[in-house]
């Protein structure tokens, strides 16, 4: 809802979700059925897979407009191996200024996701899933986040708030950090 607000200050955005559900549509890919059982279960994604996604879209973008090099990722890294797979492949290609973190309690959550399931056609928008995916949520990434943060990157928002009021607070860091 947020990310795609902020493409005034040059940024390209990036779901790492949506690339992974796109994959899974395209009937040549070979990854389509592993990354649909991953989502369904609410486990994350083979971090080769979702890094191979990113990269490809960034040098993607990057190919088609040199000036276009400043990406907001959406939705990664969501463990462990995702960081040291994103570290070990983008080390000197990339660099996170900073993380966005959209703090919310899990009930409300679960609500804009059910909410959202109504019309997104996510096989992953029912109270199952989301139940599953906040388990793994505070197992694996709230880890990284707690990382960024002792080093001073993180950016926390109160995401509870309605989505203009929160999208106040997401230009009030964007204007300070570009």
């Amino acid at each position: 809802t947020e990310c795609e607000k902020v493409l005034k200050y040059g940024y390209t955005h990036l779901s790492a979700g949506e690339l992974l559900r796109d994959e899974r549509k395209n009937p040549d890919s070979q990854y389509g059925e592993l990354i649909e059982k991953y989502i369904k279960e609410g486990k994350i994604v083979p971090v080769e897979i979702t890094i191979s996604l990113l990269k490809r879209e960034m040098d993607q973008t990057m190919a088609a407009n040199a000036q276009r090099n400043k990406f907001l990722i959406d939705g990664f890294p969501r463990n462990q191996d995702n960081l040291q797979g994103w570290n070990k492949t983008m080390d000197g290609k990339a660099d996170v200024s900073f993380v966005l973190f959209f703090d919310c309690n899990n009930e409300i959550c679960i609500e804009r996701c059910l909410e959202r399931g109504k019309s997104s056609g996510r096989s992953d928008d029912n109270r199952e899933s989301l139940e599953k995916r906040i388990q793994t949520y505070l197992q694996s990434t709230k880890p990284i986040i707690d990382l960024y943060e002792e080093m001073g990157k993180v950016k926390k928002i109160d995401a509870s708030k309605s989505v203009d009021e929160v999208f106040d607070e997401v230009v009030q860091i964007f204007d300070k950090e570009g």
